[in-house]
């Protein structure tokens, strides 16, 4: 996923509660579903820092070597500036980016 191209708050906002019922009718499916997509979001991210920041390991560092690299720093404050995951997720979820389902609901559904 491009995180350049989130466009959501870095700081916290209040939001209504009701907001979060609409795709599911129940709050804590809701906060269930953020909390997944946070939790896949934060997977993602930490991955993809993993794979910048292995570039630059070497083998052969000891204290004396160890020096401060430009672009390490430059993708460190990248990753910092990034709005957090759950954050991430409110946004997707408000704009209903998020496909979810319950098959618990489904399979209730079915034996009707």
């Amino acid at each position: 996923m491009d995180y350049k191209k989130i466009t959501t708050e870095t700081t916290a906002e209040s939001y209504n509660v009701v907001n979060f019922e609409e795709g599911t009718d129940n709050i804590y499916e809701s906060l269930a579903i953020l909390a997944r997509r946070a939790n896949q979001i934060g997977l993602e991210i930490k991955e993809e820092l993993n794979e910048k920041v292995s570039e630059f390991q070497t083998s052969t560092d000891t204290l004396e070597e160890v020096f401060e690299n430009r672009e390490q720093i430059e993708i460190a404050r990248y990753y910092e500036r990034l709005p957090k995951p759950t954050l991430m997720a409110i946004h997707e979820f408000l704009n209903h980016k998020v496909y979810h389902r319950n098959p618990v609901k489904e399979s209730s559904k079915d034996n009707f």
